[in-house]
């Protein structure tokens, strides 16, 4: 019979280890808690323990020690911490220090079981995996919003499912991140992962897009036996394939209906896009029949716009892997609230590449909101500079020209667009608003005035576009 998982505290609170040894005693876990900093990490160090629980203010283990001593010591621990402090930086630090989650006290104990389920049920994947050899943290689905939690639960509920999975998302919210995510946390993370997109299919001829001379399926649908078949941008697919592709989950239907096992025998299918399936069905540009194979299990990832939450943690991540082995940059208040105030149109991709920049360019020890926003200038200034030099006078209205032209485009290809006035609308009135108010510090009176707004239609418009109001410290 297995042991329970050991859980061990360190808090120099006395009730919080009585009340919090109680309630993971019922809840099953083996315990152990101490007030003493060294001697929990002394657990840890000689391989006890398959969780730790710690408060991040014991006065023998200040500035995080505790918890930077045991990741150092045992990376593949889970860890969860608890503190008083609800601000940007702390869950810049609780990520930098590889935390799986982070509790505010006084916390719900009901929210501290669930944490700790989710930590011992799939390590890899929480907040604060690394990995081995380079020291440098693996790629994995980074943030604590409701919407990625949710993620995560799905790919554990999918472990030994050989289901279809179609991940719909705009460009750089991680799809394609998602779908190895999905492979390596699965029964069949030891078979091949093949990745199949619009160019690739297209640079074969179409003879060759669905089957080869002896009848046997195309070679990346062989390749992937068993393992995983990633289709990238599964609506822009050619319909050779999209028939190829439908004959071939048939024909596992077939094979499960004569024993075939859906952890280990299938090759699971698992596709990306970034438009709406059911739209591209009804103008006829996707078989219907195939859809329905395909989308047995839907996940959605939101853009990064809808889980600002996630900014902070994302942020920190990036840091951990992009910094030079001697660089030890961090992120004040400021310039984090700034990162947070913009749109991200470009999503955790523009994210990831601003922080680049900044690594490369900014090699300072704190990186200020005046560095962030000189990064970001840098980037308005070069895109302007290839508009400039065709015309001066129509910088801005040619950026907006792009993007129509962008989505009247699409529509030409056969993707179908809906209220393109009021898209095209929200795309600049909500960057605006957002970047007037960074300027500003939060202070809505100096941007309404700057906006040449009255000040209750401003905060109508924060409301109705769902824009975060950041709190400046004074």
């Amino acid at each position: 019979m297995p042991s329970l998982p050991t859980i061990l505290i360190a808090d120099d609170n006395s009730s919080v280890r009585t009340v919090l040894g109680q309630a993971l005693g019922r809840a099953g876990y083996q315990v152990q808690f101490s007030s003493d900093a060294t001697l929990v990490l002394q657990w840890a160090e000689d391989g006890e323990g398959d969780l730790v629980i710690a408060d991040v203010t014991l006065p023998d283990a200040s500035d995080l020690t505790l918890l930077k001593r045991i990741r150092a010591a045992r990376p593949d621990l889970p860890l969860i911490a608890i503190g008083s402090s609800q601000s940007a930086m702390t869950a810049v630090q609780m990520a930098q220090c590889g935390v799986a989650d982070y509790l505010v006290k006084p916390f719900d104990l009901e929210h501290m079981l669930k944490a700790v389920r989710s930590a011992l049920l799939s390590p890899a994947l929480s907040a604060g995996d690394v990995s081995s050899g380079d020291n440098l943290p693996e790629q994995r689905l980074v943030g604590e919003s409701v919407a990625i939690k949710n993620v995560r639960q799905m790919i554990s509920r999918l472990k030994m499912s050989g289901l279809p999975v179609v991940i719909t998302g705009e460009s750089g919210t991680g799809k394609a991140l998602l779908a190895r995510l999905m492979h390596d946390n699965s029964a069949r993370r030891d078979k091949p992962f093949v990745t199949v997109n619009k160019t690739v299919l297209s640079s074969a001829g179409s003879s060759e897009l669905c089957k080869s001379e002896d009848g046997d399926w195309r070679d990346c649908l062989k390749q992937a036996t068993g393992g995983t078949l990633f289709v990238d941008e599964v609506s822009e697919i050619p319909s050779e394939f999209q028939l190829g592709l439908l004959q071939f989950l048939h024909e596992q239907e077939a094979a499960s209906a004569a024993g075939l096992s859906h952890a280990t025998g299938y090759t699971q299918v698992i596709t990306a896009t970034r438009y709406d399936l059911r739209q591209a069905v009804r103008s006829g540009l996707f078989r219907e029949d195939l859809y329905y194979r395909l989308n047995v299990v839907p996940v959605y990832l939101p853009p990064l716009r809808e889980r600002a939450e996630d900014i902070a943690s994302l942020v920190a991540y990036f840091f951990a892997r992009y910094q030079s082995e001697n660089q030890s940059s961090e992120l004040d208040t400021q310039a984090l609230a700034c990162l947070q105030g913009l749109h991200w149109p470009g999503n955790v991709r523009e994210l990831e590449n601003v922080v680049r920049r900044i690594l490369t360019l900014y090699p300072d020890d704190m990186i200020t909101r005046d560095i962030v926003e000189a990064a970001l200038s840098e980037t308005l200034n070069n895109t302007g500079e290839e508009i400039n030099a065709s015309d001066d006078n129509g910088s801005f209205s040619d950026v907006i020209s792009g993007y129509i032209l962008h989505y009247l485009k699409a529509e030409r290809e056969g993707v179908p667009v809906n209220d393109l006035y009021a898209r095209v609308i929200s795309e600049v009135e909500k960057p605006l608003i957002q970047l007037t108010l960074a300027e500003t510090r939060g202070n809505q009176i100096k941007a309404a005035t700057m906006l040449g707004l009255n000040r209750n239609t401003l905060r109508k418009k924060i409301r109705e576009l769902e824009i975060p109001v950041i709190r400046f410290p004074g």
